[in-house]
């Protein structure tokens, strides 16, 4: 269908997974309901986009529309059970040519056994990661993507399919160790409307065990072993730490053996050597709520410089590959920078700007994104701009659209 084009555009502009779960000061376009509103079992809200895409090469322009539907319910079934869910029903639209999917992002059992421990049973969103622009340790963001709809940080590790698992999670004073473990439950991706689409949630069996251990005050490292059906184990680590009342600083690492991610496109899978990804970068808040966070991205199983130029000359390969990177949610080049700019209440009350910038330094191409926002007791009101520049066969010169203009409304209930 034509109306998958433009998920393609729209995804392969914001291929990187991001993170802004834990940096609340960003307050972006799918965060929760606001605080003024009293809290309950349930949240739901209804969205609406209207916009324009201009192309690349002169090929004119084509309108974008969007209407969303968000349910979150978290609720008691018994002093020690709790039951959660989280579902999104999207009808996309372009070049008045529409899809409706929906994805099913959580659904799942809790049993809080003890004040210690804790068992929890379904379909759960499992995010791992302190880094905001790139996330090597969050390994379930493999295939996750349904719907994009938008590409600020904290839509698309919230917006994105959970995996089937059981999860335990033992805590203790300073610290807490967690274990899970997601069977496989489908073989391929299901495109229906409705579809719980295993296949990509689950497509073989994985497990993962966490640890989180306090140090001093402000660090606790957490340290990851993750593993998956006929693949080597990886690790991840994750290190925050607060340096001043405003400064905070930041690494996530992850590495193991594994093929390329050249290889991996063309589904070889020989031969492996342990490739290594960090995200590493500093957050800093102005007095006059300014935050301005500062990245840099390293991908080892991505390809040089060099090799980089020479796939470009190969329009099927290139595009090939492309399509694998975005699906695993990681970077085409080995270096890139990022940076996320937030001004809450930005020259009047409950009026939020956000600016966030993509530079990747291999082939040097990058991308901007501008929003404002306005938060009423149930309603924002949103402006959002975004462009791309840079050669041909570049991260985001390539990339069908030039620039894109969209208007957004979203009511809570």
């Amino acid at each position: 269908m034509r109306v998958n084009y433009l998920a393609m555009v729209i995804a392969w502009a914001i291929y990187q997974p991001v993170f802004a779960d834990d940096l609340d000061a960003l307050n972006l376009a799918d965060s929760a309901a606001p605080s003024t509103v009293k809290p309950r079992d349930w949240n739901l809200f209804i969205e609406g986009m209207y916009g324009n895409v201009n192309l690349n090469n002169d090929q004119g322009s084509i309108p974008i529309d969007r209407l969303s539907l968000d349910l979150q319910v978290d609720t008691a079934l018994a002093p020690e059970l709790r039951f959660y869910l989280a579902n999104r029903l999207d009808l996309n639209g372009q070049d008045y040519q529409h899809e409706t999917v929906n994805t099913l992002k959580e659904v799942y059992l809790s049993w809080q056994m003890a004040s210690i421990t804790a068992l929890d049973l379904g379909r759960i969103n499992q995010r791992n990661g302190v880094a905001m622009g790139y996330n090597p340790s969050d390994f379930f963001k493999v295939d996750a993507l349904r719907s994009v709809v938008s590409i600020a940080p904290s839509s698309l590790r919230e917006n994105r399919l959970g995996a089937g698992m059981i999860r335990g999670q033992y805590l203790w004073e300073s610290g807490a160790i967690t274990a899970l473990f997601a069977p496989k439950l489908g073989d391929q991706r299901d495109s229906a409307t409705f579809a719980l689409d295993f296949g990509a949630s689950n497509p073989r069996h994985r497990w993962q065990i966490a640890a989180t251990q306090k140090i001093s005050d402000g660090l606790a490292p957490q340290w990851i072993v993750f593993g998956e059906q006929g693949q080597s184990p990886q690790v991840g680590l994750n290190l925050s730490l607060l340096a001043s009342d405003a400064l905070s600083v930041y690494a996530e690492y992850s590495g193991g053996r594994s093929a390329s991610l050249f290889n991996q496109s063309k589904q070889i899978d020989n031969p492996t050597r342990f490739y290594s990804r960090l995200a590493t970068g500093a957050t800093y808040t102005f007095p006059a709520n300014v935050s301005v966070n500062l990245e840099y991205q390293y991908n080892g199983a991505a390809l040089s410089k060099v090799d980089w130029q020479a796939l470009g000359r190969q329009p099927t390969a290139y595009w090939a590959y492309r399509k694998h990177v975005f699906s695993a949610q990681d970077m085409p080049t080995q270096h890139a920078a990022f940076a996320f700019v937030t001004w809450n209440d930005a020259l009047v009350a409950d009026l939020d700007l956000n600016w966030m910038f993509r530079h990747d330094l291999v082939d040097h191409s990058q991308q901007s994104w501008l929003e404002a926002r306005y938060h009423f007791p149930r309603l924002d009101l949103a402006l959002q701009w975004q462009y791309q520049q840079g050669s041909a066969a570049s991260v985001y010169g390539a990339l069908p659209q030039q620039h894109s203009l969209q208007a957004l409304v979203k009511y809570f209930f």
